[in-house]
């Protein structure tokens, strides 16, 4: 479970990275209603459901847990990734970068890994770790709480390791992601599995596979196959129409 000082940082967390997030609220007043906040959340609802608090940088160790492999089997989501040399990976709300340095060996030679986060702090933590590590094929850069900024048509994967269900945007976060898809690219979910009780997260910091998939369909993409091999988490695989 989240440490309690982790949880503490949530709402220092999202008073900072969201404000501009809520001075342009009313301009998507359309797809996103107020209702006064939970304990973990926002209290802004999206297609059903109320965002959750942003995990901020001062969590940063909870990213970078020892037991994190053996909870959430980092093998098994690389694997299910199919990961190739030579591809344009962007790891959309990286943190720390702990899966962007666990991806950058495997596309290589001639592959990249774009490591977008919103909170300039996390994208100096991602710095420091990928030059630690000599990972050269990883690029962290600074997205907008509405928009990834990345180049239209240069990504062959997206992927959003627990992060989906915090954005403060998600239709205008997707959107971008979209546009920086290649045709017949693909984009990959990876939730804490909010069917199963015994996933020891916040209940408002998962979400079920049917609630990812209702979210996504309002895009050009198309379900392609989830894995559930891992103990905690949905891997939820989609294909942008060509």
């Amino acid at each position: 479970m989240i440490p309690l000082n982790v949880l503490r940082s949530i709402s220092v967390a999202f008073l900072i990275t969201t404000s501009f997030a809520l001075a342009q609220s009313a301009a998507h007043a359309d797809r996103y209603s107020q209702l006064p906040a939970s304990a973990d959340g926002i209290g802004k609802n999206y297609m059903g459901r109320e965002i959750s608090a942003v995990m901020g940088w001062q969590g940063a160790a909870w990213l970078e847990r020892q037991e994190r492999h053996r909870e959430e089997r980092t093998d098994l989501l690389l694997a299910a990734l199919v990961l190739q040399p030579g591809i344009v990976v962007a790891d959309i709300g990286a943190g720390t970068g702990y899966l962007s340095r666990r991806m950058a060996p495997a596309v290589m030679p001639g592959g990249k890994v774009w490591a977008v986060d919103v909170q300039p702090e996390m994208v100096s933590l991602l710095q420091a770790g990928a030059k630690r590590s000599g990972l050269a094929q990883i690029e962290a850069r600074l997205s907008a709480v509405d928009d990834v900024k990345l180049p239209a048509s240069s990504v062959d994967l997206a992927v959003m390791v627990d992060v989906y269900h915090e954005l403060a945007y998600p239709y205008e976060v997707l959107a971008s992601v979209l546009k920086a898809l290649k045709p017949g690219g693909r984009l990959v979910f990876v939730e804490y599995k909010a069917e199963d009780p015994r996933v020891p997260i916040k209940q408002l910091h998962k979400m079920s596979e049917a609630q990812i998939k209702r979210e996504a369909a309002v895009f050009p993409l198309d379900w392609e196959r989830t894995v559930s091999t891992l103990p905690w988490q949905h891997v939820v695989v989609f294909r942008k129409r060509d």
